[in-house]
């Protein structure tokens, strides 16, 4: 099924939530909706559903205008943050509602809800109600529910929000293996950069109302095409430098020149945007030092975050591994100028920081 929103618009009252925005998710795809909240990923999602009708603009479906088609005549899933299940229903019951209203006989309506049941390891609460299971057993069952209905389109809302930590990284994968064999068109809303990048498929990063770029997953993460998709797709969040055009590269205000060849288009004052796993603190060769003093170390799994102040703006470095530092204590930071976000003053992208094995 090929959607699509022909320059849509969303406004309540005197506020803009949607401006004019043309998407086409990717057919049998995933297609991520990356961005903060408020950044406009549930008034997009609600249009595509039908149930809003935008301002301005079309949405179509196979070519179909479909604007203002409510959300009960248009076949799609949903699933949002909130564990939505009927209570009074079974889980069996909840999973086999959508093959029931279907007319599926009671023979494939249980193998389908058995088969759905052992993907996402609910198979042992078929015969409890909702309200006797975990927040995230419910979750699995809403999500079961939604893929029993087998729709052309498939919307989820951060599913896993309200979820724990462990259980929000289980699901993920699971998730990301269940959508890699399905043939729903699936969009999925989230915060979280690492989220989209282990969903793969493609990605929309959006922010104040605005789709800024939309792509394969991992092109978008590569090449961000400005500071404010650069600061959306971020991890902590880019660290962000000034910086000027100088003979041989670009030099840090305040700091050391990084040898780099900008192309013409770079711009007198440029934003350097360096992601937090490119700094080290083992020196290599043709590393730029960027000397400072700890202000603050957190750990967060396996990795180490430490915040550095240094001449250049305070900078915060990914480690990975659990690392002890004093705070006030020297730190030097070390950076490769090939793994470097050049933007311009204008905030667009001039030239991308190399990936691993040296591809821009």
């Amino acid at each position: 099924m090929q959607l699509t929103l022909d320059h849509i618009t969303k406004k309540v009252g005197a506020q803009t939530w949607l401006y004019d925005t043309t998407l086409a998710p990717r057919p049998g795809a995933v297609t991520v909706l990356l961005g903060a909240t408020q950044a406009g990923k549930t008034s997009l999602m609600r249009l595509m559903a039908g149930l809003d009708k935008p301002s301005t603009g079309r949405v179509l479906v196979d070519g179909s205008d479909v604007t203002g088609v409510p959300v009960r005549e248009r076949n799609v899933s949903m699933v949002y943050q909130q564990f939505i299940n009927y209570p009074s229903m079974t889980v069996f019951d909840n999973i086999a509602s959508p093959l029931k209203l279907r007319g599926g006989s009671g023979a494939d309506v249980k193998r389908r809800v058995q088969a759905l049941a052992d993907k996402l390891h609910i198979a042992q609460f078929l015969n409890r109600l909702p309200a006797e299971l975990s927040g995230g057993q419910q979750q699995r069952v809403a999500l079961a529910r939604a893929l029993a209905k087998n729709a052309p389109l498939m919307l989820l809302d951060e599913p896993l929000v309200n979820l724990d930590y462990k259980l929000r990284e289980e699901l993920r994968e699971e998730l990301a293996q269940l959508f890699a064999t399905g043939d729903s068109t699936v969009v999925y809303a989230t915060t979280e950069p690492g989220e989209a990048l282990l969903l793969g498929g493609w990605t929309a990063v959006m922010d104040a109302g605005e789709v800024l770029q939309y792509g394969p997953t991992a092109e978008v993460f590569h090449a961000p095409s400005s500071v404010r998709v650069a600061r959306a797709f971020s991890d902590p969040p880019m660290n962000l430098l000034s910086a000027e055009s100088a003979e041989g590269g670009a030099r840090l205000r305040g700091g050391p020149l990084l040898a780099m060849a900008l192309p013409p288009s770079a711009t007198p004052a440029l934003t350097l945007g360096v992601r937090a796993s490119a700094l080290r603190v083992a020196q290599r060769p043709s590393d730029v030092a960027l000397p400072g003093s700890v202000e603050l170390a957190e750990i967060s799994g396996s990795d180490t975050f430490v915040h550095v102040r240094t001449a250049v703006g305070e900078l915060v470095a990914q480690l990975t591994g659990v690392h002890d530092f004093t705070l006030g204590s020297p730190l030097t930071l070390y950076l490769h100028p090939s793994q470097v976000h050049v933007f311009d003053e204008g905030g667009a992208l001039v030239a991308a920081a190399q990936r691993r094995g040296g591809r821009a």
